[in-house]
């Protein structure tokens, strides 16, 4: 992939969004500077300035070394955090509030992250923690805490989530 399809892959899904085309352009950019030690070397005052003011200054969290797939949107932004190590597929919405990202276990280690598939669209505030998978063309209700995976096109809400619908079965009904 060229460095320019690279840095404006999720421009198009977040159009009218000049916040999350900004956060997302400089998610990209810091994403490919973190595949390479002598450029993490050359643009350290970057990485910086990334961490100061998206992370600090904005309040979303998505580190250098995320891997999150094409198209990404975002809404709004304030208190999303995502852990480093959560895989996030393409077509995803993430909107405010939403935390992901790995839990404590009842021996004292933390899990492994989450699995994002394609597709999902993850309502505000929601937190989906542990190592799960949720399936491609989910819908995670706003405030639902997912504690379990979701299997592919369903529709989970509540906390703690439950799958409400099979969205290819509330189709074909």
């Amino acid at each position: 992939m060229n460095p320019f399809a690279y840095l404006f892959q999720d421009w198009q899904a977040n159009r009218g969004n000049v916040k999350a085309r900004l956060v997302l352009f400089m998610f990209r950019l810091v994403n490919g500077i973190n595949h390479y030690m002598l450029l993490k070397i050359i643009f350290f005052p970057y990485l910086m300035f990334y961490r100061f003011f998206v992370e600090w200054s904005l309040g979303i969290e998505l580190p250098r070394k995320l891997r999150a797939g094409r198209n990404l949107i975002f809404y709004h932004g304030q208190g999303l955090v995502v852990n480093y190590k959560t895989i996030i597929g393409e077509g995803c919405t993430l909107r405010n509030g939403v935390t992901i990202g790995n839990k404590k276990l009842a021996d004292g280690t933390l899990s492994n992250c989450p699995k994002i598939g394609n597709n999902v669209d993850i309502g505000a505030n929601a937190c989906i923690i542990g190592d799960i998978t949720i399936g491609d063309n989910c819908s995670i209700g706003a405030g639902a805490v997912v504690v379990k995976s979701i299997p592919a096109n369903s529709v989970a809400v509540g906390n703690p989530a439950r799958v409400l619908e099979d969205k290819t079965t509330a189709v074909a009904g």
